[in-house]
């Protein structure tokens, strides 16, 4: 059997090339997150590792939510990786340095020391921060945007950069709360920063990944759609930093409205989810007869706690190996049926589309030869409800070299 490598084309890159534009990237951001922390370093003393503690303490719960709204068609790890280490390197490093100097040679000579720092706070800081949290996303759109299928992927990506940002922003704002007003104080930071208010970067940064997503999945709205959802970025981060300083009142207000922001980007996903489910029913069935797709991998595939089960029978037959190609066979098929979707779209060139779908149909009929053809273990009697019975039920045999 030829050898293919998943990842390769689930990704849509071209095999056994590798992907030096990303090692740039994810090399280029490590650098600039060690300067930030560099900076962290030598102005924090002790209160550097309070600061670090707390700010990473969170990460972890707030990346497994954000990914938890993408489980259908999850985004290749690499990406999210880089997404982060952007939003945690480049884009703090350049906002320290664009911050500082706005603030020391514009706001603070033009407005005054107290309205100076409203001022670049309210709205130097917005402009500057969510310009370079959305070019990750930008430069996905025009280099990637294959990779967004829909709001959900651009949702997940922003949230990525905005978690990376926000990670070593509070940083600075634990280690200074430390040193100004002990504990005490850092509570309290860290109770709205990190309790209260976790996702406020990623909410921020959303408007622009809704923005991208729309772009990559729509014929119109190409530049329109992304520079108003970084116009949207900005008003949301602008509110809030505006409202910092108007005391609770205003902050709630806010929050309030960011909150209700949230409740409506979730809702936005469960469309969508249920959206790519109907493509599934819809479009999976026409590549019955190449024996690839059964009515019951429809029923499969359509629901995630069955698509649990099938990774579980798959691993308890065959082990590691099938429960992998298992899940191959599940991430192939959800993206043969998001590939209709750029076709109904008009965003699918022709040759890309042929080219795309064949890579596809042969990763899952590579993947399901190898989780039907394992010998039946004695745990799992009879195989799952979707698994062909008999040689009958197996692979045609032109399609077994594919």
């Amino acid at each position: 059997m030829a050898r293919v490598d998943p990842k390769a084309v689930l990704e849509g890159r071209i095999p056994g090339r590798p992907p030096i534009g990303l090692i740039a990237g994810l090399t280029v951001s490590g650098l600039c997150a060690l300067a930030a922390l560099g900076v962290d370093v030598l102005s924090g003393g002790g209160g550097f590792w309070v600061g670090l503690l707390l700010a990473v303490l969170p990460i972890p719960p707030l990346i497994a939510l954000a990914l938890a709204l993408d489980r259908l068609e999850p985004e290749p790890p690499r990406a999210l990786v880089f997404a982060f280490m952007w939003g945690a390197g480049v884009a703090v490093l350049g906002a320290l340095v664009l911050n500082t100097a706005g603030l020391l040679y514009v706001t603070v000579p033009v407005f005054g020391e107290a309205d100076g720092h409203f001022v670049s706070a309210t709205f130097g800081a917005p402009v500057i921060e969510e310009t370079l949290k959305g070019a990750v996303l930008f430069g996905m759109l025009w280099l990637r945007r294959n990779e967004i299928d829909g709001f959900a992927d651009g949702l997940i990506y922003a949230a990525m950069v905005g978690l990376g940002f926000a990670m070593m922003e509070n940083i600075t704002y634990y280690m200074r709360a430390f040193e100004d007003g002990g504990a005490q104080q850092l509570q309290a930071v860290f109770i709205l920063r990190g309790l209260v208010a976790p996702l406020s970067h990623p909410l921020f940064t959303s408007m622009t990944g809704l923005g991208v997503a729309y772009a990559a999945t729509h014929r119109r709205g190409q530049l329109l759609a992304p520079l108003a959802g970084l116009l949207g970025a900005m008003i949301l981060h602008g509110l809030w930093n505006g409202a910092a300083s108007t005391g609770l009142a205003g902050l709630g207000v806010v929050y309030l409205l960011d909150f209700c922001i949230l409740v409506g980007l979730i809702a936005i996903v469960a469309v969508e989810r249920r959206s790519t489910v109907r493509r599934i029913e819809t479009y999976l069935p026409l590549y019955a007869a190449t024996g690839l797709v059964t009515a019951a991998d429809v029923r499969m595939l359509r629901s995630i706690p069955a698509r649990r089960a099938a990774r579980r029978w798959a691993r308890a037959v065959g082990g590691p190996p099938a429960g992998r190609a298992m899940v191959d066979y599940q991430l192939a098929a959800t993206e043969l049926a998001l590939l209709h979707k750029r076709v109904d779209r008009g965003v699918a060139d022709p040759h890309w589309f042929t080219a795309r779908r064949d890579a596809l149909l042969n990763l899952m009929a590579l993947a399901r030869h190898a989780f039907l053809r394992v010998p039946q273990a004695p745990r799992a009697p009879g195989g799952p409800p979707w698994a062909p019975r008999g040689p009958s039920g197996f692979l045609r045999p032109d399609l077994r070299k594919r």
